[in-house]
């Protein structure tokens, strides 16, 4: 009886975490995505001055401006689609793993479920849970990366509006990716993805827990669930801010070996792209479009953490 009962709970648990995740996942893509639109397209600019190939950007400010004079408004959201599927992957995944690791933790070193983990153990269930999420998110980074900088032409002086993009959505993309570089396309960027999440998801969820904890003190609490909800975004804000900042230059390079068409002259494995990166901008050229990344956080993260406890708190499964 006590067998079926556990089981139950797990199969709930996982549902919990997996439809929460996602919810959480959706709403937060929608407030982030214009800001990741303008950090890919700082991102990918070219790295020698005065290059005919694309457009120069001056700063976020500017590509904003260019993005919706040249785009419309929606401009912003270009190819949007696969980051949504992909937001409810990584927060659901990411949600489900962090619990699952911390049960089994418990389970390994027999520690009670009474007992607080410390902040070393749920930073490393933390990592671990951004690792594995990183083999799904990989692809998707992918085709988002690659539709986010279409259209770049028509900021070029004396670019054609009717020059059609590269491609017509998600599907086209992933088809082209196939036919060109076989299924192992998919992962290209697969180490950038990889450091980010899992560094990053150590980062996330360790600051989320620490700040917790640190205003439960301050307000003689034991629990997340008496915490109000400005006090869990303004947790989540931290944390996302943390988790963008810890390992910036890493994306960076993902983001550039993911927007490299296949066939390119130029290398494209990681350290490769480290050391063009280097050589013609310096150390600032790995934070190229930093400040708008750490800031879009904030207001992502924090919402992304207080959709999940708030469904999680009034709307139990």
């Amino acid at each position: 009886m006590k067998s079926d009962e556990s089981g139950q709970a797990s199969a709930t648990s996982y549902a919990s975490d997996l439809i929460y995740g996602s919810i959480a996942g959706v709403v937060g893509k929608f407030v982030e995505f214009p800001f990741d639109t303008i950090k890919v397209r700082l991102q990918t600019q070219p790295l020698v001055a005065n290059s005919s190939l694309a457009p120069s950007f001056s700063g976020p400010v500017d590509v904003l401006i260019k993005t919706i004079r040249a785009e419309g408004f929606l401009g912003l959201y270009k190819g949007i689609s696969a980051p949504l599927v992909g937001a409810m992957i990584e927060n659901s995944g990411l949600f489900l793993c962090y619990n699952q690791i911390q049960s089994f933790v418990r389970y390994t070193w027999q520690i009670p479920s009474s007992q607080p983990l410390g902040l070393v153990e749920l930073s490393t269930c933390g990592f671990f849970s951004g690792a594995i999420v990183s083999m799904v998110l990989t692809p998707v980074e992918l085709v988002k990366c690659k539709l986010q900088v279409q259209g770049l032409n028509k900021h070029v002086p004396g670019g054609s509006d009717l020059v059609r993009p590269t491609y017509n959505g998600p599907v086209h993309v992933l088809k082209d990716i196939l036919r060109k570089e076989g299924v192992a396309g998919f992962y290209r960027g697969h180490l950038g993805t990889f450091l980010r999440e899992s560094g990053g998801g150590a980062a996330w969820f360790g600051t989320y827990e620490w700040v917790c904890k640190g205003m439960m003190e301050r307000n003689g609490v034991t629990s997340k669930d008496d915490l109000t909800p400005w006090h869990l975004m303004g947790a989540g804000a931290l944390a996302g801010m943390m988790f963008n900042f810890s390992l910036f230059p890493a994306d960076v390079i993902k983001s550039r070996q993911q927007t490299m068409e296949a066939g390119s002259k130029s290398k494209a494995g990681f350290t490769d792209i480290a050391k063009e990166i280097y050589v013609n901008q310096g150390i600032k050229g790995f934070y190229r479009g930093c400040g708008i990344t750490v800031a879009r956080s904030a207001p992502t993260s924090g919402v992304i953490f207080m959709t999940y406890e708030l469904l999680k708190r009034n709307l139990p499964l």
